[in-house]
């Protein structure tokens, strides 16, 4: 049986210990949340945590998983933070393994797909925050965002999507070798009708 918990259980959790539900992060992304980071880290670092607690539910064998702020979570471990504010959401630590994840998936908290946008199995979902890899188009899509591509939306994984998008469009060499023409090539891309279902497309008049 699967316990709701009040947003209010809040504890704390080595990040040593806390298990991602994605596959990939960008790793553009961790550095730039590593950044901000420094600059919140003088004085206000317990405030900063306060505000920006990571969302876990509990699963099989207690353990804490992360349902969002992935980027957040591995740039604060290689920051060398080794506890943070954790905001326990749901607790179905008595589903089985299956179960804990078909529930997660039908709950739009997973996502299971790789730097290729091939689908993974569960069983090979990362054991910790290290083992998340980097995906370059994750990068791209939210350099993207902050660059006024598209909106912030609700819609669940949505930069992942438009990751998808720009997967299919730019080629993996040209972000290594030049990210700021690749960002320029997305932002076009961002303002055509092909990428108007996805969320966060904003019209541009001509």
């Amino acid at each position: 049986m699967m316990k709701d918990i009040a947003q209010e259980d809040l504890k704390t959790v080595s990040t040593a210990d806390l298990l991602p539900t994605q596959v990939t992060v960008g790793m553009r992304e961790v550095d730039f949340k590593r950044r901000r980071w420094r600059e919140n880290n003088s004085g206000r670092a317990g405030d900063y945590l306060n505000k920006h607690r990571i969302p876990v539910v509990l699963g099989p064998d207690v353990r804490h998983y992360i349902i969002d702020r992935h980027h957040l979570t591995l740039a604060l471990h290689d920051e060398g933070v080794m506890d943070v504010p954790v905001s326990i959401v749901a607790n179905m630590s008595s589903l089985r393994f299956d179960e804990f994840w078909t529930t997660l998936e039908g709950r739009n908290w997973t996502h299971p797909f790789d730097d290729e946008g091939r689908r993974c199995s569960y069983h090979d979902m990362p054991a910790s925050v290290d083992d998340l890899i980097d995906d370059p188009f994750r990068s791209l899509a939210g350099a993207l965002k902050r660059a006024g591509g598209y909106a912030k939306d609700k819609t669940p994984f949505s930069e992942f999507r438009w990751a998808d998008f720009l997967r299919c469009h730019i080629p993996r060499e040209l972000i290594h070798r030049h990210f700021g023409r690749a960002l320029v090539l997305a932002m076009n891309l961002a303002q055509s009708t092909e990428a108007a279902a996805l969320p966060g497309w904003q019209r541009h008049l001509e």
